[in-house]
């Protein structure tokens, strides 16, 4: 197979399936793994792909910051998170849900589930989907209503978490920085209040699905290693490897 077309075929991989990796293209392909770093390069510099670590991702959409408009994107993978997170609640349990689309299903799984807890959440649409299960006591923090966040954000927000700590918490990301293991965020009055949460929770996890791993935010609210275990889906074994090696357990 002559290069253009190698690389033909690795961008319509990347089209079809969303995420490659290196290792799994050189064996493919039967060519060595800095051969394909190459092809990804040449991609990336034509517009076909975004380098992530380990391989490369589908070209970045313009950001959706409409947390509602999200809430479709990468469906079965939020699903797949939000069984696992829900599986990690006790009877009893104060939880924590942040501003996110995952958490948006894993609401779901909690209003039509019989676990008897507590639920805090900074997510507006979180508030009224489990307002429908008598056994969750649903709790909103008040603060100032950002829109497009469908949430509330900002100093009142962290003052009126001050108080209070979580048995687990459940908190997303826009983007994680897989090498460094930072964590980041788009909007800095969105930041505090994850990272007032994460500080106030006894066990706190990262629900991103896989697309988020190499993606870049404006404030870092904190490191994978903050976390009890990052939750993710799908969990490919590059990315694994990855986050293992940045201090994370991987769920």
């Amino acid at each position: 197979m002559f290069l253009q077309e190698r690389q033909n075929a690795i961008a319509d991989l990347i089209a079809e399936q969303g995420r490659v990796a290196v290792a799994d293209l050189a064996a493919r392909f039967d060519v060595s793994e800095d051969c394909i770093r190459k092809d990804l390069k040449q991609l990336v510099e034509e517009g076909r792909a975004k380098k992530v670590y380990g391989g490369a991702i589908r070209p970045e959409a313009p950001l959706e910051r409409v947390v509602l408009n999200r809430v479709d994107i990468n469906a079965d993978a939020k699903r797949a998170i939000a069984e696992r997170a829900y599986g990690l609640i006790e009877p009893g349990d104060t939880v924590f849900l942040d501003v996110s689309s995952t958490n948006h299903y894993l609401a779901q799984l909690l209003a039509a589930g019989d676990t008897r807890c507590q639920v805090v959440s900074t997510m507006i649409d979180i508030l009224q989907i489990l307002a429908a299960n008598p056994l969750v006591t649903a709790v909103g923090t008040g603060g100032t209503v950002n829109r497009e966040l469908n949430g509330f954000v900002g100093a009142r927000t962290v003052e009126a978490l001050g108080p209070l700590r979580f048995d687990r918490a459940f908190i997303a990301a826009l983007g994680v920085d897989a090498a460094s293991g930072d964590v980041l965020t788009f909007d800095a009055d969105d930041g505090v209040v994850k990272r007032c949460a994460l500080e106030r929770s006894r066990e706190a996890y990262l629900v991103a699905d896989a697309e988020k791993f190499g993606v870049w935010g404006t404030y870092a609210y904190g490191n994978v290693r903050d976390f009890a275990a990052v939750i993710t889906a799908p969990a490919t074994p590059a990315l694994v490897e990855s986050l293992e090696e940045a201090g994370a357990t991987v769920l």
